[in-house]
């Protein structure tokens, strides 16, 4: 589903997600709850639709906005955890510029990546509790004579990745920020310079100018318009060329040079004002090109395979633009929220039934989730997890013929996530009360750019929550569930991990008559190679964990099969048996559908004993008395419930899997460090290192019990392609789900109030009386 066109995109300054070229990829956190949806008898649908995009400052008590979106009081500062906001990165990036130690060497900076110094766990509990609302003071421990709170927060940084395109040196700078840095003459007073380092041997992510840099060279070169003009193609607008990462399959792709291996692609003189050139792959033209300098360095025509011929089908756009006609039949659909939605915000502070969390973004990762909690009755605010985020992408080809052998993107080290997501003012696939985020970077000169729309937040209907009817009465009992989405496009007490695939594929050409068993034929000389896309997800847990605790380990469970006999007289026994995984080595599993395994991140120093009056929690803070007290009763936990999955479909010795060993395995444990936040290594571009990252970090071999944890969990999809999947994909989905094991002493959904004015809607679509039966109003 990956492809070269996202390429493509970045190189016409459209965002778009890395590496799939119009392969896009929706990316969900959601939050499941109970839902109460009222339905309007009667109102204008164009006075009830009203998207909350700008929310204005609240005065110091609780408002309400006229658009409808409850706001909690403002704090004054920024929470620590907010992203740099565009005036902060301008003061970065001058900060480091102003250091350089001649014109020379300022005049040559690059900056690929500016982002903020997440500060210790500590440091955040401290803003939650007294800085910041709602203030918690129960996040940190109580103290003789009472806590010591300082006046002020320690000041922001951030981490800036600089590339000297003069040296070609990768280096790193850590500036400090304070309040009137950032606010000084519109961001442009400089910060303070608090370390920085040269990183040897590694190569940035590229970025989207050097791709519309490096497709002019290639137009440019003579040898290369003579390979076209062979080829009947002598109008270079009519060329794309998608610059790739060179990646790692031998010495000559090191990172002393800084390379790009383009695959080149031809429209046809079409009225379709976006029309579909990947639709034909130009095949056998080798080109290498030195990105530091913008020279082609390498360059042969080797194959002379004909240019497919136009595709009828290869367009996308709507009725006849793409020479078609749309259907007639589909009424609007409209999502109507009458009283507005139940979040409320601050900031990045999301608060929402009995969830609240923060949202962050980095150039990277795209969408991040911090402070997961739920706020569970007299017992408080409880923490599910400190961060959440998807922390790399690979796209792997099954096709041993070039150039596709080689087309293995890693989309977030190489690329970055979040830099390549859509503006969700060009189209968003959410409907209903919509409030939507911004999300700042810098360029590669040190611009400060701005995805408008980036990050979507909105509450959605989930069909049924639960439902009983007894039937010695007759009488029913149901719940509608709801959920909240916050996404962003690149892609019942649950949290549900999403992914959604979509886009165009990455073809190839073929020679007439020829066909090949590593894809799928979808039009004449045209075919699709079979591919994977793997995900990794990083998950900072804290089951009922203040910050500074580390009470959680992990336990894997598997459905066992009762062996015949007196215990299993009549051989239908099964049961679950779990396993403490108790060191890092211990932890790399991989999913086993036929043993229904999942994970469990349990807290150890909580459990719940069973009474004649319900559930109470006890302490047990030695690991080595757990047993007498688990014995009638069950951890606090959350449980990893994988989603369908696979592994790589490559030989242990394939290329790519030198840069991505985390795709060996399904699940990691790791106990957190600071320092290890991204699978691959920080650096994978051209990475001649074997393993680097989480397949080494492992071999500490590092004690898991009572730990803080930090999950990966690596999930995949295999693709392949389908004639409906031409000329774009329909959605596909994968993901996984963090459920509550334990965590909640009953049903966390019995307190939600039934829904009182569904509506049956006869054939004149008058709403008449209310019915009891969702599901026949459903159906």
């Amino acid at each position: 589903m990956a492809s070269t066109q996202e390429k493509a995109t970045h190189k016409n300054n459209t965002p778009s997600p890395s590496s799939s070229s119009s392969a896009q990829v929706l990316q969900n956190w959601s939050l499941a709850a109970p839902s109460e949806d009222p339905i309007p008898k009667a109102a204008s649908m164009a006075a009830l639709i009203r998207p909350a995009e700008t929310i204005a400052d609240p005065p110091a008590t609780k408002t309400t906005t006229s658009k409808g979106i409850s706001i909690m009081p403002r704090a004054q500062t920024s929470h620590p955890l907010d992203p740099l906001s565009a005036a902060e990165i301008s003061v970065a990036v001058a900060t480091v510029r102003a250091a350089g130690a001649t014109p020379e060497v300022r005049d040559s900076m690059r900056f690929i990546e500016v982002v903020l110094v997440e500060p210790d766990k500590h440091v955040v509990a401290l803003a939650d509790a007294y800085f910041f609302p709602p203030f918690q003071p129960s996040l940190l421990p109580r103290t003789k004579g009472g806590p010591v709170i300082p006046s002020k927060l320690p000041p922001r940084k951030a981490r800036l990745v600089v590339y000297n395109k003069r040296s070609n040196e990768t280096s790193i700078w850590i500036v400090e920020l304070s309040e009137v840095h950032a606010a000084t003459r519109g961001g442009h007073h400089r910060g303070k310079v608090i370390s920085s380092k040269v990183v040897p041997n590694v190569q940035p992510p590229m970025d989207a100018m050097e791709y519309a840099e490096c497709e002019a060279v290639v137009k440019d070169f003579p040898p290369f318009r003579e390979a076209m003009k062979k080829r009947g193609i002598e109008d270079m607008d009519l060329v794309m060329v998608d610059p790739w990462c060179a990646g790692y399959h031998s010495s000559a792709d090191a990172p002393s040079r800084r390379l790009a291996k383009p695959l080149i692609f031809c429209r046809t003189e079409s009225d379709c004002p976006m029309e579909n050139g990947y639709a034909r792959p130009v095949e056998g033209i080798h080109v290498l090109v030195d990105m530091q300098n913008m020279v082609v360095i390498e360059f042969e025509d080797r194959k002379l395979v004909p240019l497919p011929p136009a595709d009828p089908l290869r367009n996308y756009t709507a009725g006849e633009t793409r020479g078609g006609v749309d259907r007639s039949d589909v009424k609007p659909l409209q999502i109507i929220q009458t009283e507005g939605p139940s979040f409320r915000i601050n900031g990045n502070f999301i608060a929402w039934q009995k969830w609240n969390f923060r949202i962050g973004f980095t150039p990277r990762e795209g969408l991040v989730i911090y402070s997961v909690a739920y706020i569970d009755g007299s017992r408080g605010r409880r923490p599910v997890a400190h961060r959440l985020s998807f922390v790399e992408m690979v796209v792997p080809y099954g096709d041993p013929n070039d150039p596709h052998y080689r087309k293995n993107a890693f989309d977030a080290g190489e690329d970055g996530l979040g830099k390549n997501a859509h503006s969700l003012k060009k189209g968003c696939d959410c409907l209903g009360y919509i409030k939507y985020f911004d999300a700042h970077f810098t360029n590669f000169t040190g611009g400060v750019e701005t995805i408008e729309n980036c990050v979507c937040l909105h509450e959605e209907d989930h069909g049924i929550l639960w439902k009983h009817q007894d039937w010695r009465t007759g009488l029913a009992e149901v719940r509608r569930s709801r959920r909240l989405t916050v996404s962003f496009i690149c892609t019942d007490g649950k949290i549900e991990a999403e992914v959604k695939l979509t886009g165009i594929l990455s073809l190839g050409a073929l020679q007439p008559g020829e066909t090949r068993k590593y894809g799928t034929t979808i039009a004449p000389g045209l075919y699709a190679p079979v591919h994977q896309h793997f995900f990794v997800a990083r998950m900072d847990m804290a089951v009922d964990c203040k910050p500074g605790e580390a009470f959680n380990q992990v336990v894997e469970v598997n459905l066992k099969v009762e062996e015949p006999g007196k215990d299993n007289v009549h051989n239908n026994a099964f049961y679950a048996e779990e396993e403490l995984l108790r060191s890092e080595l211990q932890a790399m599993r991989d999913c086993n559908p036929l043993t229904a395994r999942h994970w469990i991140v349990s807290n150890f120093s909580h459990t719940r004993l069973f009474k004649s009056q319900g559930y109470t929690f006890l302490p047990v803070f030695n690991p080595q008395r757990f047993s007498e007290y688990c014995v009638d009763g069950e951890l606090t936990g959350f449980k990893l419930v994988p989603g369908s999955n696979c592994l790589p479909l490559a030989g242990s010795e394939a290329k790519f899997l030198r840069r991505a060993a985390f795709l060996k395995h399904n699940l990691w444990v790791t106990p957190y460090a600071h320092d290890e936040m991204y699978p691959g290594g920080e650096f994978p571009n051209q990475n001649p290192r074997v393993g680097e990252g989480l397949a080494t970090w492992v071999k500490q071999n590092r004690s898991l019990e009572e730990a803080d944890v930090v999950l990966w969990y690596v999930f995949g999809v295999i693709h392949i392609p389908r004639l409906e999947d031409w000329p774009v994909m329909p959605v596909d989905r994968i993901g996984f789900m963090l459920m509550p094991h334990g965590f909640f002493n009953c049903s966390p959904a019995v307190d939600v109030p039934p829904s009182t004015t569904d509506l049956e809607l006869k054939d004149n679509d008058i709403a008449t009386k209310p019915i009891q039966n969702v599901i026949i109003a459903k159906l």
